[in-house]
């Protein structure tokens, strides 16, 4: 700071000497004041140099706000893309949801139902046919039997595939799971509620109950 004042003090004793000597006679100004010219020169290219610094130090400051303005776009472009690229994900997970519950509902459920059917024909069928064979002791309708047996295996293979799985055993009825299709007289209140046959199994699909277990239960009255 203080070199800046000595050279514009000496700036402006320079003008004044300058001035002085316009004015001065013409006597007087026959030799120039060398010294008031070199202590001008030195003045200004003193100046000139404080000029260039300062345009220096402009330039850097004004490069320094314009690549931070450039940076905060930068970064809210990549925010914005990466709000973007969730809100992408999220559409399409729901329409990948949309589409599987279509395809499950509309496509597959129909086909689960008719097997369903098909499994309780079969199972009914096998369940004559081991009666018969059991009463009568031959060896077809044991074959016959054991027939049907594999292509109930081979069925419920293809309902674990699809998803498809039958309801466990329980001991006591559970409305979310069974459907009591008749009600035996219980002995006590313990026995109340309680299994004790079996008459059609059910399956489940995807967590959701697609067909209730038919049962026999204990009611005391």
């Amino acid at each position: 700071m203080s070199h800046a004042v000595e050279t514009e003090s000496e700036f402006a004793t320079a003008m004044h000497e300058l001035s002085a000597e316009a004015v001065a006679p013409a006597s007087k100004r026959t030799e120039p004041d060398v010294s008031g010219t070199t202590a001008l020169i030195g003045a200004i290219h003193a100046l000139n140099q404080r000029i260039e610094a300062l345009e220096e130090t402009v330039l850097r400051r004004l490069e320094a706000v314009h690549l931070e303005r450039i940076e905060e776009q930068l970064a809210a472009i990549r925010d914005s893309e990466t709000v973007n690229q969730k809100l992408f994900d999220s559409l399409h997970q729901e329409l990948i949801s949309y589409r599987d519950n279509f395809v499950r509902d509309a496509l597959q459920k129909p086909v689960i139902r008719d097997l369903l059917v098909l499994f309780d024909d079969l199972s009914g069928l096998a369940g004559q046919v081991g009666a018969v064979g059991e009463e009568g002791n031959g060896t077809l309708q044991n074959r016959s039997h054991d027939n049907l047996t594999n292509i109930l295996h081979f069925l419920v293979e293809i309902l674990h595939r699809l998803e498809v799985s039958e309801i466990e055993p329980k001991e006591r009825v559970d409305r979310t799971l069974h459907r009591v299709i008749r009600f035996e007289p219980a002995e006590s209140a313990e026995e109340d509620g309680r299994i004790v046959r079996r008459l059609k199994p059910g399956f489940t699909w995807h967590g959701r109950v697609l067909r209730a277990e038919e049962v026999v239960a204990k009611r005391f009255q």
